[in-house]
């Protein structure tokens, strides 16, 4: 059976999955649920993509689809090279209102400036002013996550990053995607990931959900999320 990686952004915590593995369960999909936290010092990426494939070796799993969401859309090539080196074979990626992985030297504010340009120039400012990011309240994420339970457990989660972070160069592998390839896109903030995936011909589910789907329809993102393995 093929298992369905989990991988949370690093600037939060696996809650932001929400009750997306239960859900999965409930449709008789083994998952992995990644939980990296102790990347608190460059390389941050390396060092997230390190602990993440000691976590899958642990697991075991024979085969694999890598899940990522956010901000870990990145890292999945280097984490499925690192899953291959252990002797997993990885059969697709998805990407949950995801950034793709870059094809050259890049770093997450200048891929966050293609994606999202307005977004990314104020928070390059705030970031230059030494203010952190994440640091979203409760009440504002309110609307996007209404259980107040869930909600909680998110902020809880959140891993707020300074600028070294963010201009960080992120690793890149050379010929890819070697794997089919999948998008579920929730929010307008990744209108232009999900542009270029359906571009390049993948299989690409819209669902106006919000950033933080899984907690907010686990169930509706559960389901399409099984269409998108069988397209895969």
């Amino acid at each position: 059976m093929t298992t369905v990686v989990l991988a949370h952004s690093p600037v939060t915590g696996p809650a932001a999955w929400g009750g997306l593995p239960v859900a999965l369960g409930d449709r008789r999909v083994h998952t992995v649920v990644l939980d990296v936290t102790d990347d608190d010092a460059p390389p941050y990426a390396v060092t997230y993509v390190a602990r993440a494939a000691t976590q899958l070796r642990a697991a075991r799993p024979e085969d694999a689809v890598l899940a990522g969401h956010s901000g870990a859309g990145y890292l999945l090539p280097p984490l499925a090279a690192a899953a291959r080196a252990a002797g997993r074979r990885v059969r697709g990626y998805v990407f949950v209102d995801a950034g793709l992985p870059p094809v050259r030297e890049a770093t997450r504010l200048t891929l966050m400036h293609a994606e999202d340009p307005a977004f990314a120039a104020d928070l390059e400012e705030e970031l230059r002013s030494g203010a952190r990011f994440p640091t979203w309240t409760s009440e504002e994420l309110r609307d996007l996550v209404p259980d107040q339970r869930v909600r909680d457990d998110l902020v809880a989660s959140l891993r707020p990053r300074g600028l070294d972070f963010f201009t960080e160069p992120l690793p890149v592998t050379a010929d890819w995607p070697d794997a089919p390839c999948g998008y579920l896109h929730h929010s307008a903030s990744y209108d232009s990931a999900a542009r270029s995936a359906r571009s390049r011909g993948w299989p690409v589910v819209d669902r106006d959900l919000g950033h933080f789907a899984a907690c907010a329809d686990p169930e509706r993102v559960a389901d399409d999320l099984v269409a998108l393995l069988d397209a895969l």
